[in-house]
């Protein structure tokens, strides 16, 4: 195919490899013009000796600085060869033999990109710096790893669920790519880690402390119980005591007694630490004691703090295995500068690798074909391939094939040519390729086809499909530019992921599009064969631009004088309006113009960017050079306070630039590691969005996960449970998991290992459990007695002595209570099981409950807690105590999980149907004399009202807000102190289940005439508590609606990340419609309070949906959780 040169700029031309020879013709640069080529001295040491000498060969070599690094290393082989060195090694072997390093302040680093430019290695940098004339790299012979290293690298496979030295299922390198490169940013925290802060992990937070809890303070004062062995000592401490002082107060209180708590005269407090009894937590570092969680926790729930006196634990167990991997060349992957790496003034004869911004054609792909490894039933079918070019969720430009009959072989052989020109191609760029399938056309239709008219454009050849819909079947991606900033070049065959029948969890399936993961199931998946241009050399994309045209383009940015025009005050009202929005109001083409045309107006508000970069014309090279610069100059997002929600919006699916992520993730490093623990769940789903596996978000992950122990910990379960859901993501979250496991030292490794040897048993003899009890719901006395046998021989055999819980790390686990294990009457036979606490220092008799599933997908009831959670710290800055009761809950793998049991708790159906039955529903008194039953004295049972009455607030504004469905009086629970809570997430933002085609929803909340009877109300009356109640709840709410911008972009995120009720932005319309966004506060308030009065008016309805409950059996679990 002739190629059509562009007329738009007189830039130069690439010549592709079929111009290669009228390229040679071309007239050479005179030496005057010509610019004289960087020249860089270096001595390599060799890998071989001299038989006289036993020292190391060495060559002196000027290296051209643009020779790539492969070029190098020939030139060095040739040399060697040439002065005869060693014959027998140097014909023998060929240069991929050995690797290169070089030393930096004592560690050896590896040149490990054979693609780099020699110019842009840090080594030359630091050369420089040193001002060394001759740079030294020794080559010596690529390591083999040894049997250890091997032993070590199947156990972390294991761990990781994954093996990722599998590279099967790639088409570069960039998975042992980014596992090299995650060594230097692991290098530098274990380098700084501080091991006793790492080794004990106190959990702190950096929040004030509550007025609410304050006043439970007398005098700024609390007292401790510190135990030594069986004795113990109580003293008063100040709440801005830190644990050294603690420790001081209490060897000064102590000072006759140590003989009595078995404590040597010759040592101190500087001897010992803080841990609270029966848990793995530390009061230790220089904290307030008032900031430590545990402390909180116990005041909260008005208990005493019991510390136990200990030496410090061996910061030996922390050991890290060493590292046979050398780190790699800090700028490895980096490309030149635009000015390195142009053609022009250059001798085209010394050119190596070739700057992308030359490149004036078009981009272009061949499709060759199809093949599909079964047809589908409907022989009539024709079939189509979509090829899309992306930039986050911006559509940079589109084509088509035309239409062919489907058939195991399609064959189209035809070039797409696309409406952006290569030079203005960006990073994180992705060639999406979708084959679309429809019905063959009977008659021939007039007008467009059916593509242009749903608003695509293109040219790509003379469609003859017919306008019915077509259904999308397969999808790949691919990068156009990869990890090292190349352009793609040549031909590909891609393995298509398979779009979900509808039969099928489509779930994930919007990030799952996004993924440039290949199908691993070669056998049966389709393929797809494309062809990209080959040119004679790399094709780069440079890092940046100096010089003159810099310095334009950093004019261009400043918006030139038009940028710098004062906004009109029409102009300014309009801007401010569309600043305002929530981040789900769509920007208007006439938006986008006023925020880009502004842009430098917009980079002095924070909440600006988020519209102002998805405004960016991300497919013009101008416009993207420009906004980097902006981003560079611009000192007032550093200079902002911190708001997650906003640096967490910079980090869903629209935004793919490197530049903006990272100004997010820069952000996200003042958070304190309570607040990472916090939306860590969201963080992990935000990796996905992420264009190539090694990326700041990824790296910050790795560093907090190494710093804390607790945020280590739930990150690997986090990253394992998506490795076994997700194919799409499995290699990059693997890649992240190995990094982290590789630093998080030898305790850490162990404790993951005896965590993952006890779910797989359960997830076994669950599985075993199921075949022996298929019935929907009853468990015989026989399947229970089955489980005792089977857990009883593992007891004796296979089962970890100990073990952390996985939801609740600072809990540790022993043996099985076997004779209180039983299978709970659900379908999904959910095994409820109680553990010893296997630490002997522990206050409580109460065992540890879990429930294990196997069958259900708990990640959307995390979403939930975790929102929850969150919720719960808002309302603690307006001083709000709603008593939320976010219970342990963890995803261990593929539909695997453990839920913690709340004790001293049940249903609300156990409580109806203990007293009269099913009919239990319809009387309102049930509930209030129970609680009266469970209370001793009438003190304690005022108290479980009033905390009932602010649970039962605090739940029903999340439910409502959250849109929390399916709520029956099987998934509401209460606590014998009165704490209300609800269970069982699975229908959430207003996906309501129906029952004979009536929504079983009537009311937004459950208030049922029980619920206010134990309020003191019935009817129309309201009572004090009642009052009170009204209050909380429009306190409550209020304060959420201050965050509507953070809620909404949590949801947002899991909107993409498979979440089985979270499939499109409607969906996320219900919390803007719940939160009354746009309204003013009375307005919102007023609201909130008709809320409540269509709940009084309508609990007579959710009473018969309990009632049916009750009776037909509509149950998702009999005894879920209830004790």
């Amino acid at each position: 195919m002739e190629q059509q040169l562009s007329d738009e700029e007189p830039y130069p031309i690439i010549l592709r490899e079929e111009n290669r020879r009228r390229r040679r013709k071309m007239k050479a640069f005179t030496s005057n013009s010509s610019i004289a080529m960087d020249q860089i001295s270096i001595e390599f040491i060799l890998p071989t000796s001299t038989k006289s000498s036993r020292s190391p060969d060495t060559l002196l070599l000027e290296v051209a600085a643009n020779w790539t690094v492969e070029q190098v290393k020939a030139q060095v082989w040739l040399r060697a060869v040439a002065s005869n060195l060693c014959p027998d090694f140097y014909q023998k072997f060929s240069p991929d033999h050995c690797i290169l390093l070089y030393q930096k302040k004592g560690n050896w680093c590896e040149i490990y990109d054979k693609h780099q430019v020699f110019q842009t290695l840090d080594c030359i940098r630091y050369w420089k710096a040193l001002k060394k004339d001759v740079g030294k790299i020794h080559l010596t012979c690529r390591p083999h790893p040894s049997e250890d290293s091997n032993r070590y690298q199947k156990f972390l496979n294991y761990l990781i669920g994954y093996d990722v030295t599998d590279v099967s299922n790639v088409h570069d390198d960039e998975l042992e790519f980014t596992r090299r490169k995650l060594l230097t940013p692991r290098r530098i925290e274990l380098a700084d880690r501080d091991p006793k802060l790492y080794s004990m992990d106190p959990w702190i937070t950096s929040k004030p402390l509550p007025e609410y809890l304050l006043n439970k303070v007398v005098n700024d004062h609390i007292l401790l119980v510190i135990h030594k062995s069986t004795a113990s000592q109580t003293i008063k401490v100040s709440i801005d005591d830190t644990p050294v002082q603690v420790l001081q107060t209490f060897f000064n209180k102590i000072s006759n007694k140590r003989a009595l708590l078995g404590i040597p005269d010759d040592v101190s407090e500087a001897d010992y630490v803080l841990r609270v009894c029966g848990r793995e937590e530390y009061l230790y570092g220089n904290h307030p004691v008032r900031d430590f969680h545990w402390v909180r926790q116990c005041l909260k729930n008005g208990e005493e703090i019991h510390l136990v006196l200990e030496s410090e634990p061996n910061p030996d167990q922390d050991l890290v295995q060493k590292e046979d991997w050398a780190q790699v060349d800090d700028c490895t992957g980096v490309a030149g500068t635009h000015e390195q790496l142009t053609i022009e003034e250059k001798d085209h004869e010394r050119v190596f690798t070739i700057s992308l911004w030359d490149c004036n054609r078009k981009f272009r792909v061949k499709v060759l074909g199809i093949d599909i490894p079964v047809l589908p039933r409907n022989p009539e079918l024709i079939v189509f391939v979509e090829a899309s070019i992306f930039h986050g969720q911006q559509l940079l430009a589109q084509e088509r094939t035309s239409s062919k009959a489907f058939t195991e072989e399609v064959l189209w052989n035809t070039w797409l040519e696309f409406n952006i020109r290569i030079r203005d191609l960006p990073k994180g760029a992705r060639l999406s390729l979708q084959v679309s399938c429809g019905k063959a056309q009977t008659q021939p239709t007039k007008g467009a086809s059916s593509y242009q008219e749903a608003g695509g454009g293109g040219t790509g050849g003379g469609y003859d499909c017919n306008k019915t819909k077509s259904r999308l079947l397969y999808y790949v991606n691919l990068l156009v530019v990869d990890h090292r900033s190349l352009l793609r070049q040549g031909d590909f065959i891609l393995h298509m992921w398979k779009m979900p029948e509808k039969t099928e969890d489509n779930s994930s399936i919007n990030a799952d599009k996004l993924t440039s993961a290949t199908n691993p199931d070669k056998a049966s998946s389709m393929a797809i064969a494309i062809l990209l241009d080959k040119y004679c050399y790399p094709v780069a994309l440079p890092k940046s631009r100096e010089g003159k045209e810099a310095g334009a383009e950093g004019r261009e940015a400043e918006g030139g004088d038009r940028g710098l025009r004062e906004m009109p005050n029409h102009l300014r009202k309009q801007f401010e309006a569309i600043i305002a929005t929530d981040p789900l109001h769509p920007l208007s083409p006439e938006d986008k113009e006023l925020l880009w045309h502004f842009r430098q107006e917009c980079m002095r508000h924070p909440r600006a960017y988020p519209k102002l970069l998805a405004s960016v014309r991300w497919g013009r090279q101008e416009a993207v050079l420009a906004t980097h610069r902006l981003l560079e100059r611009s000192s007032v997002w550093d200079r902002s306070a911190l708001d997650v929600g906003l640096a967490m919006q910079l980090l869903d699916c629209h935004y793919s630039d490197a530049h903006v992520r990272s100004i997010a993730v820069r952000k996200l490093e003042t958070l304190g590691d309570d607040d990472v623990l916090r939306y860590l769940l969201q963080l992990v789903q935000a990796v996905k969005f992420e264009p190539y596996h090694d990326s700041a978000l990824a790296r910050f992950l790795l560093k907090r996960a190494l710093r804390s122990k607790r945020i280590g910990h739930f990150l690997f379960w986090f990253l394992r449970s998506e490795i076994a859901t997700s194919m799409h993501y499995q290699q990059r979250y693997a890649v992240l998991l190995e990094a982290y496991l590789r630093g998080c030292g030898d305790a850490m490794l162990q404790d993951f290992k005896h965590q993952v040897e006890m779910t797989e048993v359960l997830q076994k003899v669950t599985r075993e459990i199921k075949t022996m009890s298929a019935e929907k719901y009853d468990v015989s006395a026989h399947v229970v007695f089955q489980l005792r046998q089977k857990l009883e021989s593992l007891q004796t055999s296979g089962l970890p002595e100990s073990f952390r819980v996985p939801y609740d790390p600072g809990l540790r686990a022993g043996a099985l209570v076997i004779e209180q294990c039983k299978v709970m009457a659900s379908k999904k036979k959910p095994l409820w099981l109680q553990f010893r606490r296997a630490d002997p220092t522990t206050r409580s008799t109460d065992n540890i409950g879990v429930i294990f599933k196997d069958g259900d997908d708990l990640r959307q009831d995390m979403l939930i807690l975790q929102i929850l959670l969150i919720m719960e710290s808002i309302w603690e800055e307006e001083s709000l105590d709603l008593s939320l009761l976010p219970y342990g809950c963890i995803s261990t793998g593929n539909k695997i999980g453990m839920i913690e049991i709340v004790k001293d708790a049940a249903t609300i159906a156990n409580i109806q149907q203990s007293v009269v039955g099913s009919t239990g529903a319809f009387k309102d008194e049930i509930l209030h004399q129970w609680l009266q039953d469970k209370c001793v004295s009438e003190e304690k049972f005022q108290q479980a009202v009033e905390r009932f009455v602010y649970s039962c607030g605090g739940y029903c504004v999340a439910t409502y807000v959250l849109g929390v469905g399916d709520r029956h009086n099987d998934n509401i629970m209460i606590t014998e102190s009165g704490n209300l809570f609800h269970i069982d997430f699975g229908h959430i933002l207003g996906n309501y289940k129906s029952f004979l085609g009536i929504s079983k929803e009537r009311v937004p909340f459950v208030l049922t005439p029980d619920f206010l009877y134990v309020m003191g109300t019935s009817g129309k009356k309201s009572s004090p508590h009642f009052l009170k109640f009204q209050d909380v709840c429009v306190r409550a709410y209020l304060a959420l609606r201050h965050h509507t911008n953070l809620l909404i972009i949590l949801f947002s995120m899991m909107l993409m990340t498979g979440m089985p009720q979270l499939t499109s932005k409607e969906d996320i319309e219900y919390i803007r419609e719940a939160l009354t966004v746009g309204r003013q506060e009375e307005e919102a308030q007023r609201h909130l309070l008709d809320q409540i009065e269509i709940c009084r008016d309508k609990g007579w309805t959710v009473q018969f949906n309990w009632f049916l409950h009750l009776v037909l059996g509509i149950k998702q679990g009999v005894e879920k959780r209830s004790a």
